[in-house]
């Protein structure tokens, strides 16, 4: 697969003024697109996040029905053995989901790296906003809302550190169109989902430090 030998992107502060540069490695931030990979990753994260509780009732937990509707011969009509068949109205449900199903899937390591490195590149450089320090002195939702008008950031954004605490995720909680992830912790469907990602330096070296 190309990739670029480095990206250069420019480092601002929260404040939206440049004070300086980063060379981002072309192994994660510059390869080209994997559009199946991807496709695979964003699949499994949806299929492993259904609760998977949809219950309705069988043809044996339906209340009723214990009596024959009308006997076996001379009425002209169909047999019937129970008003609660399914063919019936308010009869059970043939092979009706029980509650118990398991829509899990996985995919193999090599391959979400694959994913998650397209899914950074897609968002470089023009998408990618990297931010020296993401640090608040108070933790105030209109601090954070000052941050992305500063940057410029008007749209759905997903927001990279390196640490989150309760008070930042209670803060960015208030913000429809925020999430805020460690860097740990960033899927590819939060990557394709966002139209801008901002990412701090601490960030941008753990990401690059996992998917070397």
């Amino acid at each position: 697969m190309a990739e670029k030998k480095s990206v250069s992107v420019k480092v601002v502060n929260m404040a939206g003024a440049e004070v300086g540069s980063i060379s981002l490695s072309g192994h994660v931030f510059g390869c080209e697109e994997h559009k199946q990979a991807m496709f695979n990753a964003v699949q499994v994260e949806q299929a492993n996040s259904r609760q998977a509780t949809a219950k309705t009732k069988v043809r044996h937990e339906v209340s009723g029905g214990g009596k024959k509707p009308w006997r076996q011969k001379g009425t002209g009509r169909a047999r019937a053995g129970s008003s609660r068949s399914p063919i019936w109205v308010g009869g059970g449900t043939v092979f009706a989901p029980v509650g118990t199903q398991n829509f899990t899937l996985s995919q193999n390591k090599k391959e979400h790296q694959l994913a998650l490195r397209s899914a950074l590149s897609l968002k470089t450089p023009k998408d990618l906003v990297v931010v020296d320090e993401i640090k608040f002195t108070t933790m105030k939702t209109k601090e954070f809302v000052k941050m992305l008008e500063a940057l410029k950031v008007d749209t759905k954004v997903l927001v990279v550190v390196s640490e989150l605490d309760e008070e930042l995720a209670r803060t960015v909680r208030n913000v429809c169109y925020a999430r805020v992830v460690t860097s740990d912790n960033v899927s590819v469907y939060d990557l394709l989902n966002a139209d801008k990602l901002v990412m701090s330096k601490a960030a941008v070296k753990d990401v690059e430090e996992a998917l070397k």
